[in-house]
């Protein structure tokens, strides 16, 4: 596993686990990410822009060091 930070732009990953307190995880539930959902990565210059459904969001690079995925082929 690594984190959602380490991830190459175009590669499609599965949240495996979540390494924040409470505040983190409800804010990242409150946007649609829960461990078990698969996300596309849209670009990884600055913050991390990834697609999952039909949202995309921006996620800044310390909240995504917090996020472990695994990659999904």
């Amino acid at each position: 596993m690594k984190s959602l930070a380490e991830v190459e732009e175009g590669k499609k990953v599965k949240i495996m686990e979540i390494l924040g307190g409470h505040g983190l995880v409800r804010r990242l539930l409150r946007i649609g990410l829960t461990v078990g959902i698969e996300l596309f990565i849209v670009n990884n210059q600055g913050p991390i822009i990834v697609k999952f459904g039909d949202s995309t969001i921006a996620i800044g690079r310390g909240m995504a060091k917090k996020i472990l995925v695994e990659e999904v082929l």
